[in-house]
């Protein structure tokens, strides 16, 4: 957070320190008469930025949104798994759900942490899935119910298994270089193009760069925040897999 404020408090500076050179290093009558110019190109700069920054924002929002509803699935696949495992007469159901439980406290306590740090998702998950797999088909059931039931919960675990490969995926994600250098440079430019205007009043200039460059510098501190799903001071937690243990342990108590 600290870090935020301080790249706004330097990009309005540097904005404020820029005008103040454009105002003594140029006279104001001559700025004045190019204003009919500099204001049709600002207008076509801003809108153009504007339509920018309106899309880089809501795209990294919506990635974060359906990292964090991945993550809200998977964690309701293994509670399916286990309530599926709770109604068939087999002899590996209190194996699965034993899995199950040890699958959701592995993602909360390792693989998050891990995810955090841009790490990769732990061995033991993978294996875990694997462990399910195997035991769904070796199970073998005694009537057309479990037979059922044994197909819901291969759905199920097809499921689990699809979202966790894309939370790995989510994990990585992220806005490349080039469009960061696009969303830096198009902020430098609507800034220095708002300066270059020749106004009898110095202060309201001075407040209308102010406001805007505050607003771009925030707008961006914003993207960077959310365009990570799994870093960042807004990422996707692990609610879901948490609600998932404690539902679990509730209903494997007597």
């Amino acid at each position: 957070m600290l870090s935020n404020v301080i790249i706004v408090v330097v990009s309005v500076s540097a904005a404020v320190v820029f005008l103040y050179v454009v105002k003594f290093t140029s006279a104001e009558p001559s700025r004045e008469r190019s204003n009919a110019f500099t204001g049709a190109v600002v207008a076509v700069i801003g809108t153009t930025y504007a339509v920018l920054l309106a899309f880089m924002l809501g795209g990294v929002w919506n990635m974060l949104r359906e990292a964090q509803a991945n993550a809200e699935q998977e964690a309701t696949s293994v509670i399916n798994i286990y309530r599926i495992a709770a109604q068939i007469k087999t002899d590996d159901a209190g194996q699965i759900q034993e899995v199950c439980l040890r699958y959701a406290q592995n993602v909360v306590d390792r693989e998050f942490p891990a995810l955090e740090q841009r790490g990769p998702l732990s061995k033991e998950g993978g294996q875990m899935i694997n462990q399910l797999w195997k035991l769904l088909e070796q199970s073998k059931v005694r009537s057309e119910t479990d037979s059922i039931a044994l197909g819901q919960m291969m759905q199920e675990l097809r499921s689990l298994t699809e979202h966790r490969r894309l939370r790995a995926l989510q994990s990585r994600e992220g806005l490349p270089a080039i469009l960061w250098a696009v969303l830096i440079a198009g902020g430098a430019i609507t800034v220095v193009a708002s300066c270059l205007f020749g106004v009898s009043s110095f202060r309201f200039q001075l407040v209308e760069v102010l406001a805007l460059s505050f607003l771009i510098s925030l707008v961006l501190v914003a993207i960077a925040d959310i365009d990570k799903p799994y870093q960042g001071p807004v990422r996707v937690d692990s609610a879901g897999f948490r609600y998932a243990i404690r539902t679990l342990q509730n209903e494997s108590s007597p």
